[in-house]
């Protein structure tokens, strides 16, 4: 029994440090980082600027100022942050409507002054420059 746990443990450290498994979780890590570094731009009121960092497809699927309105709709009536944790991460190299390419899918679990169980929903894209971008944001 204990040589079987000891088979167990040794292989399950295998799996979980393997090269691939660390390069999996360091990409999902950088797309998060990204995630966390626009959300507070959204959080913060700075819409244009939240515009202006996303995607290059992000922004040319949505006007500078339709996305800054929309979202000032969208995210004011709900108030300002207490507290976000991240809650899934998913890699996907396509997605529909969107080029293939590589995408990270990040949802957090949101509450907000006004809105107390919200989940946001970031579509992150790694960009040609090798950058993690917003490619999608959804707020429910």
């Amino acid at each position: 029994m204990q040589r079987c746990f000891a088979v167990l443990i040794a292989f399950l450290f295998v799996v979980f440090t393997s090269p691939q498994a660390s390069a999996v979780a360091a990409t999902t890590e950088d797309a998060a980082i990204t995630a966390s570094s626009w959300l507070t731009l959204v959080d913060g009121g700075y819409y244009v600027q939240s515009w202006q960092t996303a995607s290059r497809f992000f922004r040319s699927a949505i006007a500078e100022a339709t996305w800054a309105a929309s979202l000032q709709a969208a995210r004011s009536p709900l108030g300002s942050l207490v507290r976000r944790e991240q809650r899934a991460s998913q890699l996907a190299t396509s997605l529909p409507g969107a080029p293939d390419g590589e995408y990270c899918i990040l949802s957090f679990a949101t509450e907000l002054t006004n809105k107390k169980t919200a989940v946001e929903t970031l579509t992150m894209m790694r960009e040609a420059d090798g950058q993690w971008r917003v490619a999608g944001y959804f707020i429910k």
